[in-house]
């Protein structure tokens, strides 16, 4: 239910552009000022790791807004996990899309024709979402970035009440859809803990309206709050999707949040170690998945990273999972390079080409054979898909490549009728 106008541009010009000058990094999970703005994007450029954040201040981000999408290096894409989730199933000229973002002009404008929005969820004014963009090795004073990514920042209130959740779900009775895929959770963390806490209580209410026999799909994104996602985990919201999309920094933050495997380590060291990704996913399942003695729909997680992706599932309740895992690493590298097939001069292999199944387990060692590129293994009624990424070389466009990667593995999973 989140959907914005995305304003992608060089992190550095826009910086620049804004006056700020380089300076040391420091993390702020939440931005109340460009000083804030410029401390933060220089942090996370030198870890090369991508983050989100909310801008408290409406006036100064209105400002930096305006400087951003009227910057001649700027581009204005469909944003927001929601609509890009939808706008990348719409390719698809077989199906039809019930978006219920709020949709202002220009993002109805950019929409494909397959999106349907109800009249409800048009507003007068487009939610803007500035992603700053950095390539690999670029420099900006003493930082040098290890790899490409983005930094996002925004002052979306719309979005962050999930303003569009009642709308949506009250849509759902005449749209009759086969799946239902929903986002936009981490914007809540610009509210209140009041009002989150409330909000997330009637989201609660809502979904469990949506009719069981209908497959649902949460893709999580970067979020700070631990109270928060230790809430979605435990009583709120994860027991009742069937499904989840995340990375490596949301995988982390998870098992941190909820006592999991490896919820010592600060951060990932580099490409995040298989065994290690493996054992927090047989976690996630296994403790707060489906089970006879729990009341959980939770039987998929598809995680993704820039070098390798996992599909894991809990048996007899998902097929198609090789190809689902494949069609998700293929768009990962399609949409990077900005080409229609892989361009095999464009893009290099970053996976490990061994790695053991588990941390904390007796593992298995893998060796990776170029013949078989999804690896399959079981671990106790579990299964786990595994495929490397080709990543692309020059990467032309990053953002929004989690939510093409969980479209394009949706569609190619079989949810089985129980």
């Amino acid at each position: 239910v989140n959907a914005c106008v995305d304003v992608v541009l060089s992190g550095v010009r826009l910086l620049e552009a804004l006056g700020l000058e380089a300076g040391d990094g420091r993390n702020h999970l939440v931005l109340n000022s460009p000083q804030d703005l410029q401390e933060a994007f220089s942090h996370f450029m030198e870890k090369g790791a991508a983050a989100e954040r909310f801008f408290s201040d409406a006036e100064s981000f209105q400002r930096i807004a305006r400087a951003a999408s009227e910057h001649p290096a700027a581009q204005l894409y469909v944003g927001g996990n929601a609509a890009l989730i939808g706008q990348k199933l719409a390719t698809n000229p077989d199906l039809k899309i019930l978006l219920c973002g709020p949709v202002g002009p220009k993002l109805h404008e950019l929409l494909d024709d397959n999106v349907v929005v109800p009249p409800e969820s048009m507003q007068e004014r487009d939610e803007f979402h500035l992603i700053l963009e950095y390539q690999a090795g670029e420099e900006w004073g003493q930082v040098r970035a290890p790899n490409a990514n983005r930094f996002i920042f925004s002052h979306d209130l719309s979005n962050g009440a999930l303003n569009m959740l009642e709308v949506f779900v009250s849509s759902l009775d005449e749209f009759q859809p086969d799946l239902v895929v929903l986002s936009g959770l981490h914007m809540m963390e610009g509210q209140s803990k009041e009002m989150r806490h409330r909000r997330l209580l009637e989201a609660v209410a809502s979904i469990s309206d949506i009719p069981t026999d209908i497959p649902i799909h949460l893709e999580l994104a970067s979020m700070t709050d631990q109270d928060f996602m230790s809430n979605i985990v435990h009583q709120q919201v994860l027991p009742l999707v069937n499904s989840i999309g995340l990375n490596e920094q949301e995988l982390l933050f998870l098992t941190q949040c909820a006592a999991g495997p490896h919820a010592s380590l600060p951060a990932w060291s580099g490409v995040p170690d298989v065994g290690a990704v493996s054992d927090i996913l047989f976690w996630l399942l296994k403790e707060h998945g489906r089970a006879a003695r729990r009341a959980s729909d939770l039987t998929r997680v598809h995680f993704h990273t820039l070098a390798y992706h996992i599909l894991a599932t809990v048996d007899g309740y998902w097929g198609n999972q090789v190809a689902a895992v494949a069609a998700g690493a293929r768009a990962a590298g399609t949409q990077a390079c900005a080409t229609e097939t892989i361009d095999t001069g464009k893009v290099f292999l970053k996976a490990p080409l061994e790695f053991v199944t588990s941390q904390l387990e007796a593992p298995t060692k893998v060796s990776f054979n170029p013949d078989e590129p999804v690896v399959r293994w079981h671990r106790e009624g579990i299964s786990f898909h595994f495929t490397p990424v080709l990543v692309c070389k020059d990467p032309v466009r990053t953002v929004g490549l989690g939510d093409t990667i969980s479209a394009e593995g949706l569609l190619y999973s079989e949810a089985y009728a129980h």
